[in-house]
């Protein structure tokens, strides 16, 4: 058993907690929060404490993206832990079919692993993994609280192999954690501990297109079989996931282009970067004039643009009524070393230096998207939580400070 002696002292910035090798119902390692602790051993009990201790600036910044499987999601990803350093990786010495990717700074777990039916339960109560009531909400929230306020879970895994529930792993809390998958901002509770939610809103058109590409040139359905398979899930996905896009502070959406009429390949692409004012910490990028509508098309001798060409445009809206900042590109780049011409006129866009958006294009070449909006706008928005993470943790840091000379 541990003793505490609790010190109260308002000029410590610091808060220490004791944890124990018991764990709660909920799967995660049960804390008690003081602003000091000491530790005193009890020769009768076996048992052991660590005691862990975080500044209030190293508290997790918790970061929502959600959208439909097939949508972008694990691209999306790798560019985001892209930007804040270091290759994303599973858990080292874990399950092996983890969902669980960790980084230097990040970590992102998948919300799949909190399906509550596995896949024989789904199909015997006749539910899809987009139905609420495949889901254990409850679980997610408390897990997720746990870690923002730096506590260690025991997570579960869904093994999309096969389609079993694995036994759970330890997640620690790290600088930036990354919750993805069908319903990141489908139950209040979880939303109101995001720091930043992003929605990948791909059309029915588009979707169609790339789920052909995929299932017919390299998996060998019929089209058929792939009709069905998106009708089957339509139901599901417009009525949880699609309405989460109406809390997100971004979202980026991706549509057939206009530059091709009637066109039906989704090869080129119209993608908008809708981005909702007001969110703390968070500047929408502009082009040219922060707040005016912009038309341009990119000069010709500066960006090589093959057919159909490239179209840019800028302006407020309002989105589910909230006013936004909405920045469009139609068409994709035939030259990635030019996207610095595009980059240098577009402003608030959190770069450390000139031309970083275009370094990171490069740096992923070979990623999909990265000839066209999806790919641009996702290191955008990368950069951007970028920004939100260090404003949020010199906020944190700044506020003692401040209390102090009061």
């Amino acid at each position: 058993m541990a003793v505490s002696t609790v010190y109260t002292a308002q000029s410590l910035n610091s808060t220490c907690s004791i944890s124990t090798p018991s764990k709660s119902h909920l799967g995660f390692h049960q804390k008690q929060v003081i602003f000091y602790t000491k530790l005193r051993t009890n020769r009768r009990s076996s048992s052991t404490s660590v005691i862990t201790c975080s500044s209030a600036d190293e508290k997790t910044v918790v970061i929502g993206l959600a959208a439909d499987s097939g949508c972008g999601k694990s691209t999306f990803m790798r560019r985001l832990t892209s930007v804040f350093g270091g290759a994303a990786e599973p858990p080292k010495g874990g399950n092996p079919d983890s969902n669980t990717l960790i980084s230097d700074m990040t970590t992102v777990i998948c919300l799949d692993d909190y399906h509550s039916l596995d896949r024989t339960g789904r199909k015997e109560k006749g539910v899809t993994a987009l139905d609420p009531r495949a889901n254990d909400f409850d679980l997610m929230y408390e897990q997720v609280k746990a870690i923002k306020e730096g506590i260690a879970v025991e997570k579960p895994i869904y093994n999309h192999v096969s389609g079993l529930l694995d036994p759970p792993e330890l997640i620690k809390p790290p600088k930036i954690l990354v919750i993805e998958g069908l319903h990141p901002m489908y139950d209040e509770r979880v939303r109101e501990l995001l720091d930043f939610s992003i929605y990948l809103d791909i059309s029915n058109e588009v979707k169609f297109a790339w789920k052909i590409q995929r299932d017919m040139a390299e998996r060998g359905h019929s089209l058929e079989s792939i009709k069905a398979s998106i009708e089957a899930r339509k139901p599901d996905f417009d009525a949880y996931i699609d309405p989460q896009k109406q809390y997100a502070d971004a979202v980026i959406e991706v549509l057939p282009t206009q530059l091709i009429p009637d066109d039906n390949e989704g090869k080129v692409l119209r993608v908008r970067l809708i981005m909702k004012e007001g969110v703390n910490n968070f500047n929408p990028v502009y082009l040219f004039d922060e707040g005016s509508t912009i038309s341009w098309i990119p000069c010709g001798r500066k960006l090589t643009c093959s057919y159909p060409g490239i179209n840019f445009s800028y302006g407020p809206d309002t989105y589910f009524g909230n006013e936004v900042s909405v920045l469009e590109m139609d068409g994709q780049f035939d030259r990635l070393d030019e996207l610095i011409y595009v980059e240098s006129h577009l402003s608030n866009l959190s770069t450390k230096f000139y031309g970083e958006v275009t370094q990171q294009m490069l740096k992923h070449a070979d990623f999909p998207g990265s000839n066209n909006g999806t790919g641009f706008f996702q290191t955008i928005v990368g950069l951007k939580i970028r920004d939100l993470y260090e404003q949020i943790v010199a906020s944190r840091a700044a506020t003692p400070v401040q209390a102090a000379k009061a």
